[in-house]
């Protein structure tokens, strides 16, 4: 059999890869997009489904904005809305204290024009009147929003089969090799994907990938816990996090609320289940910040698969050890939003065209 002969090969069909691979095809290169299971199958199918800019570090403001713009375009691009909506996201404090460090953020990142509401007190109560007592203050994002994750990468990764590249599931890349100038990967059921440029978006297992081509990266695996409860009357409109982390939760159309916090336990065969002690605190908080939860029967629970790296920034650079490999993984949690944006940056970069802004902070070699 004949190796399948790109441009450039793509670990990993998730978000980051199959946006990716869309953006390569409209700039007219050919690519593979390979998937060991079926794309967006993993975190980016699972995630809480945040379309949230407010409270990412400056560096990543850049990607945020940047995607911020494609998610309005979602329907021209992938052919769905895949259930985006701009809600708005309310970033919730707990204490004066909290109050005070939303304040602050608003200030440092005022160039990026997000458009921060500092809300308490009596206001905050009329425009959330299902708040819980609890609650000091937030900071309101109100063009940020939330999304369908089931559907937002399988329709990338579409998109980007419909514009010409190769879309290859259920293939598992084992081995790699050179041949001349070009990487040769070998996959499990003996296909092989001959390119001249491979891209490693392979999410929680990007590090392994990275250890083939030379690159020592310290990212940590971790599993998210999330759950959603049985359809509920309206309770909020926006988007809903905690300064200092541990809770977020959305109400869907339908009435369901998706909520997350804490995290979960992996499983033989990369498979993960939600953690007990993550669930409990789960149904303490939630009737803290919403009381009407209180007595919501909770119809599913689940955990991701996620890669952590300890400055909370994905890798996203070439490799110093292998010219021709370009690694973006490792988005901490944080990459639903921003992956649209680093797959058309992955293009730039095949191409010459530039890469991301501030690239020293997700640079491979930074830990070098």
């Amino acid at each position: 059999m004949k190796p399948l002969h790109v441009e450039v090969a793509i670990i990993g069909g998730g978000l980051v890869g199959a946006s990716a691979a869309l953006a390569l095809r409209h700039a007219g290169l050919p690519v593979a997009l390979i998937e060991r299971g079926h794309c967006g199958a993993r975190a980016s199918g699972v995630n809480f489904g945040g379309v949230r800019r407010q409270g990412r570090p400056p560096e990543q403001l850049h990607l945020a904005q940047r995607a911020h713009r494609i998610w309005s375009r979602l329907p021209e691009l992938i052919g769905t809305d895949a259930e985006y909506v701009r809600s708005g996201h309310l970033k919730l404090a707990r204490s004066r204290a909290d109050l005070e460090k939303l304040a602050a953020y608003g200030e440092k990142v005022r160039e990026f024009g997000l458009g921060l509401e500092i809300i308490e007190g009596a206001a905050l109560r009329r425009r959330f009147p299902s708040l819980g007592d609890g609650i000091a203050g937030g900071s309101l994002c109100p063009d940020d929003g939330q999304a369908n994750p089931r559907l937002v990468s399988p329709a990338f990764a579409r998109a980007a089969a419909h514009a010409g590249a190769h879309l290859l599931e259920n293939c598992a890349v084992e081995n790699v090799d050179t041949r001349g100038a070009d990487f040769l990967l070998t996959a499990a059921d003996g296909r092989q994907i001959q390119a001249a440029t491979v891209i490693n978006a392979a999410g929680a297992w990007g590090a392994v990938v990275a250890g083939w081509f030379g690159d020592v990266l310290p990212m940590q695996v971790n599993y998210p816990t999330m759950l959603v409860t049985e359809p509920l009357t309206p309770l909020i409109s926006v988007s809903l996090g905690v300064e200092g982390g541990g809770f977020y939760a959305r109400q869907v159309v339908r009435g369901n609320v998706v909520m997350g916090g804490g995290y979960g336990t992996g499983l033989p065969g990369d498979r993960s289940r939600p953690g007990r002690a993550a669930l409990a605190a789960l149904g303490r908080t939630a009737p803290d910040i919403l009381p009407a939860l209180a007595c919501a029967q909770v119809i599913r629970c689940w955990s991701g698969i996620e890669g952590y790296f300890p400055d909370k920034n994905p890798v996203i650079g070439f490799s110093p050890n292998t010219p021709g490999v370009l690694h973006a993984f490792g988005f901490s949690g944080g990459g639903f939003q921003i992956a649209p944006a680093v797959g058309e940056v992955l293009a730039d970069m095949v191409t010459g065209r530039g890469g991301p802004e501030m690239a020293e902070r997700f640079c491979p070699g930074r830990w070098a």
